[in-house]
């Protein structure tokens, strides 16, 4: 009996190791390796946090949490990629209750005749093996300029929860907020905002012959 568990539990051990590699090897971090096609971001798994100097004492930060983003990747030729997004502005969250509704107001993201930021890649440029700078136009509160988002390549697979193909990647953008028009609090609160953005898309149609 004592032999027949040994066996059984080598055999599960083996198994398990076995799928364990098997879904290592799903997963790369070589962007050449990636799955090119038509990629949606996961709601979930897509945020912006933004963060400003608040008068010299400490530094401010702040979420977006509903992110929507369309990604057509094209491993080949990155410069013939093309990404779309859209944020809503009312899901902006910070840790204080009354600065979420302040920030809404026309002092700020004035939601209610703005609804939503948007931005349009115009061009992907690769920096380095895993890096790109994406330059686009960044629509914030009816007012367009460009801006470049710095983004790193995290890996790429089968999701091991949703068994998903998944794209993960980070990103980091500069804006001026005066640029957009939003002045409330100039010089005390700092004009420089910083966005860090946090991205999972999903395959939703590879390219044929990738």
């Amino acid at each position: 009996m004592t032999r027949r568990f040994a066996i059984i539990a080598a055999l599960s051990i083996t198994a398990l190791s076995g799928a364990a590699l098997a879904q290592a090897d799903a997963l790369t971090r070589n962007p050449v390796e990636v799955q090119a096609g038509s990629y949606v971001l996961d709601p979930a798994h897509g945020k912006i946090t933004w963060s400003v100097d608040h008068m010299g004492f400490s530094t401010y930060v702040g979420q977006f949490t509903d992110v929507a983003a369309h990604l057509d990747l094209d491993v080949r030729n990155p410069a013939a990629s093309k990404l779309d997004a859209s944020v809503r502005m009312d899901s902006v969250r910070t840790s204080h209750g009354e600065l979420d509704k302040h920030l809404k107001t026309a002092d700020f993201f004035d939601t209610a005749k703005f609804p939503s930021a948007s931005f349009r890649a115009t061009n992907v440029r690769l920096v380095d093996r895993d890096t790109a700078n994406i330059t686009g136009n960044l629509t914030l509160r009816g007012v367009t300029r460009p801006i470049v988002i710095k983004a790193d390549f995290n890996q790429a697979g089968i999701n091991p929860v949703d068994k998903q193909y998944t794209l993960g990647l980070d990103g980091e953008a500069k804006i001026k907020r005066s640029d957009f028009g939003i002045n409330y609090g100039l010089p005390m609160l700092g004009d420089e905002v910083t966005l860090h953005l946090e991205a999972e898309f999903k395959l939703k149609s590879p390219k044929t012959g990738a």
